[in-house]
């Protein structure tokens, strides 16, 4: 084929088209292909050619949901945030077509560096884990920190009362769930739009999916070098974005790798308050971080895992452990009844 190569990977396209249409963009070149992740959501790709190393990332094949997988807002933030001090991969074209890969597509450069999928940093000094976790604050002050407008941005999303319809969104996706009612759950669906604070109309691009599993690190300095996962991203508040990524101060590690129980004073984690600091210190003036933050950041992610219980029992879930994580949904909503009944500080 054009641009032969070695192809270490079951594509859900076929190689030989994707390898002709890099020679006509870019010239007679050299093509590997390896597929990466575990094929959650956008089927993602490392793609060498010539001297190019890119990562692609596309639609999944087959029919999807209006609205999902939507990669060109995903090719959109990158190529919008790109001139700006937020860390992203340069972003190198978009494709909207279903010649040749079957699906829309995009290129974007493949940058060298670290991810950390386990929270606790294992094999890494006390003063190395706390690096990772104040250049993970540093990280998202950037991003929170460009006006939308300025970036082309302004219509990414509605903006304000960002929180009263995420309550409106993920509660009727709840009620419209034929699993089993989580008593706790409903309790916390209940409790959120008593207790939401007054809009305060900020707004920033918000990533929605901010942990420490979708940043990569420089190789050695604990500097984050690409934001990762824009799938769903949206105009929102930053507070969204903070209370997300909090939530690892409060689930333990079998409950999607918290740092809950973990003595983190001795592993140099620093805590959740110095953290909420160190992001204050470097963002753009923002509201402090309530606790109604928190409680709707583990309210969402239960939602999200009573879908994946959904999904397994239907038998169409992307995960091949959907059915290992469905219980979560009953953790997390356990864990933000915690933090309403004042029964652990947050």
């Amino acid at each position: 084929m054009a641009g032969d190569g070695k192809v270490q990977v079951n594509a859900d396209f076929d190689p030989a088209a994707l390898a002709s249409f890099l020679t006509e963009r870019f010239g007679k070149g050299k093509m590997t292909l390896e597929r990466i992740g575990g094929g959650q959501s956008n089927p993602t790709y490392f793609v060498d050619f010539g001297d190019r190393r890119m990562v692609l990332r596309k639609k999944p094949a087959g029919p999807i949901l209006r609205g999902a997988h939507a990669i060109d807002r995903e090719f959109r933030v990158l190529e919008a945030l790109a001139p700006t001090n937020v860390p992203v991969p340069r972003p190198v074209l978009y494709h909207d077509g279903d010649i040749p890969l079957g699906t829309p597509f995009y290129l974007m450069e493949r940058l060298e560096g670290r991810v950390f999928h386990d929270c606790s940093l294992p094999g890494m000094s006390p003063e190395g884990r706390r690096g990772i976790y104040l250049g993970m604050a540093e990280a998202m002050a950037k991003l929170h920190a460009v006006r939308p407008d300025d970036v082309g941005l302004g219509d990414y999303g509605k903006p304000g009362n960002y929180f009263e319809r995420q309550i409106g969104r993920w509660t009727r996706q709840l009620r419209e769930s034929p699993s089993d009612r989580i008593p706790a759950l409903e309790a916390v669906a209940d409790w959120l739009p008593q207790n939401m604070p007054a809009d305060d109309g900020r707004v920033s691009i918000a990533h929605g999916d901010f942990r420490l599993g979708n940043l990569l690190f420089h190789p050695e300095k604990p500097e984050v070098i690409g934001i990762l996962d824009w799938e769903l991203s949206t105009l929102g508040h930053p507070l969204a974005d903070l209370g997300f990524c909090s939530m690892t101060w409060h689930s333990a590690p079998d409950e999607y790798g918290g740092i809950l129980g973990l003595d983190i004073q001795a592993l140099g984690i620093p805590s959740q308050r110095e953290f909420l600091d160190h992001y204050s210190a470097h963002a753009a003036p923002t509201a402090a971080l309530e606790r109604f933050h928190l409680v709707f950041s583990l309210f969402r992610f239960a939602v999200i895992f009573v879908g994946i219980a959904d999904r397994a029992r239907a038998g169409n879930a992307a995960s091949t452990d959907a059915a290992d994580v469905a219980p979560l949904a009953g953790r997390f909503a356990a864990r933000a009844m915690e933090i309403i009944d004042g029964a652990r500080p947050w």
